[in-house]
């Protein structure tokens, strides 16, 4: 692959935009979602749950729930589902416009906090994210999936070290969750860190109710350590052949950008080392 000489990009700021767009592409077949952490299951308003869907469905599905909202935005369950699939969809900003509404109507619900703060999150806003879901949190009883929402904007704000006390301490509350083992591991592969990485996205896939992002985020971290046909064969588990083959597709542009990868993490360290 030729020289990159244009790109901006930190090497963490490049394997971020990687390992963020393969957990999109396991959980919606589609490249354009914003957040490594996302609450998936099943939609109560649909008869599919949403890791399985193809991107076809998932935007029929939104426009369903976007019809149940329209007709009362004031029903908590409509909303929360309609801006999850809007994220899932990467209609970020239309999915923070209704969670504002939603938690303009439930104020001091957590769990509309919690999806508030995701949703900001989820559209740049990670400063505000980390203030709502502060104001969703409640010290005499600890929510450990707020703990690991913390965790992963601060994974973005760049604050990797906070982020990891705040995932031990979701995994105090919630021991072995496979979601937060798979957030802690991302939090070491976005600093380079990929054998610790991997370590936890292998505990994580090895947990019960591991869901295909898990293992999506463990394939990633495989094969950036050069065992490709491993990490093929990690992506393709457990998926519909349609999304098989995209998140295959997917994993093979970004780690054929390895040669871009080591330049940029030299750079990096030569600016440490300066």
């Amino acid at each position: 692959m030729a020289k990159r000489t244009t790109s901006p990009l930190k090497a963490a700021d490049f394997l971020q935009g990687a390992a963020i767009a393969l957990v999109a592409l396991s959980l919606a077949g589609c490249a354009n979602q914003p957040k490594k952490e996302l609450t998936t299951g099943s939609i109560s308003r649909t008869s599919k749950p949403v890791q399985s869907m193809t991107a076809t469905e998932l935007s029929s599905a939104a426009e369903s729930i976007g019809q149940a909202y329209e007709k009362n935005p004031r029903d908590r369950e409509a909303g929360l589902n309609y801006a999850n699939l809007l994220r899932m969809t990467g209609r970020n900003e239309q999915a923070l416009a209704v969670m504002q509404q939603v938690a303009i109507n439930h104020p001091t619900d957590r769990e509309v906090l919690g999806a508030y703060g995701k949703a900001q999150a989820a559209a740049g806003q990670l400063d505000q994210a980390l203030a709502t879901i502060g104001r969703a949190q409640t010290p005499d009883r600890p929510d450990w999936k707020l703990k690991s929402a913390e965790g992963a904007i601060l994974d973005q704000l760049g604050r990797p070290q906070e982020a990891r006390t705040r995932y031990r301490e979701a995994l105090d509350l919630k021991p072995n969750e496979p979601s937060v083992l798979s957030n802690l591991g991302m939090s070491y592969l976005l600093t380079k860190d990929l054998r610790t990485a991997e370590t936890y996205l292998k505990s994580a896939a090895s947990q019960p109710g591991a869901d295909s992002s898990v293992r999506q985020n463990l394939a990633l971290a495989v094969g950036l350590q050069g065992r490709f046909q491993e990490a093929e064969t990690i992506a393709r588990q457990e998926l519909a052949s349609e999304q098989a083959e995209a998140n295959v597709a997917y994993l093979r542009s970004m780690l054929s950008q390895q040669g871009a990868w080591k330049q940029l993490a030299k750079a990096d360290e030569a600016k440490a080392a300066n």
